[in-house]
């Protein structure tokens, strides 16, 4: 359950943080003063404890409001995962406090590296090597948690003389390294947003997550996929509380189509929280993939079933306000990298690979 300051100012912000009104850089903070960025991570370590199925549900409690807060509660969450896997104590000592408290932002960098490691996209940025650390050229062209006044990203670094790709956190205001302006979103405008260029940019040896990308980025795949699949749950739940609350009005013939999606919906949420707890879906991601994609697909039929249920007052903008904004929501999540056909042709790949 959130902290109902959070609840609250979610409630009054959500529209401003879809459209952009509202001041993104006051997003970070407001998680982490409700405690949730410590959900699912060790009290010795700076949490709350809790394991990764207790985060998720955080992530989609905070996504019961507003997606574009829950997209940057999975961005900075899903960053503090990485480093909490990270051999690299050093780092970790440096930024985990920060992290947590939200005084620096932490911005998940990955999606172009796990369509990588999916044999669907060449990496984007490239190294030389120097002394102590690389030079960087390349480009990331959607990365959601930039805040301008300072972060940390995560990125996948291929060697432009050959060798293992490696994971690298990149810290803002190095020279060469270039926020755009946020990207215009047709939602979710409030997330600090905006595609980064590398010219030259310098990175000493200090900063490395992982030294070779194909074995993290397997390890840290549940969690990346996990969390974001919070988004979509919460957005369900909310979908299917707002269809309760227009059953009495006369559309009780939505009643059965309700409890059957409210039913298969916690299916699939146990399903995915017992695969993160006993380690499943790091010998198994095609199952991981098929609950991405389910949820997403529960997060649409969820929405639909809501402007059954509210009728004509989902086009009135007096009542529907809220509506429209869950619809944008719910077309957002099959896009979020890796995209619901990128998984689909993923599967697809393993099922030929496994009948040859």
């Amino acid at each position: 359950m959130l902290d109902p300051a959070l609840s609250d100012w979610l409630n009054a912000q959500a529209q401003a943080l879809d459209q952009g009104h509202c001041d993104p850089q006051q997003v970070v903070a407001r998680l982490a003063e409700a405690q949730v960025l410590r959900v699912g991570i060790p009290a010795g370590q700076g949490g709350s404890g809790g394991d990764l199925g207790d985060a998720v549900e955080a992530v989609a409690a905070v996504a019961r409001h507003s997606l574009a807060a829950a997209f940057v509660f999975w961005g900075q969450r899903a960053f503090i995962e990485y480093l909490l896997q990270s051999p690299n104590a050093a780092l970790r000592e440096r930024l985990l406090a920060d992290l947590l408290s939200g005084e620096l932002a932490g911005a998940t960098g990955l999606s172009n590296a796990m369509k990588f490691l999916s044999g669907i996209e060449a990496l984007q940025v490239r190294a030389q090597p120097q002394a102590d650390g690389w030079r960087l050229d390349g480009r990331l062209h959607w990365v959601t948690n930039l805040r301008k006044d300072g972060f940390v990203v995560a990125a996948a670094i291929e060697h432009e003389q050959g060798g293992a790709p490696f994971i690298l956190a990149i810290p803002a205001g190095l020279a060469g390294l270039r926020r755009s302006e946020d990207l215009q979103l047709m939602g979710l405008q409030s997330s600090n947003t905006a595609a980064l260029e590398l010219q030259q940019v310098e990175v000493a040896r200090e900063w490395l997550l992982h030294e070779d990308a194909k074995v993290f980025l397997p390890a840290v795949r549940p969690s990346f996929l996990g969390l974001q699949c919070g988004m979509a749950i919460g957005l369900a739940r909310r979908a299917l509380e707002e269809v309760e609350g227009h059953l009495p009005g006369g559309r009780s013939i939505l009643r059965e189509p309700l409890q059957e999606q409210r039913q298969q919906l916690q299916e699939n949420v146990d399903q995915l929280k017992r695969g993160l707890l006993e380690g499943r879906f790091l010998a198994q991601p095609a199952a991981l993939f098929r609950l991405r994609i389910a949820l997403a697909e529960a997060a649409a039929s969820a929405v639909q079933l809501e402007l059954q249920a509210s009728g004509g007052k989902a086009y009135l903008s007096e009542h529907g306000g809220g509506f429209a904004r869950r619809w944008r929501e719910s077309a957002f999540v099959p896009i979020v990298t890796p995209s619901l056909v990128q998984l689909r042709a993923e599967l697809q790949r393993q099922a030929r690979e496994a009948a040859a």
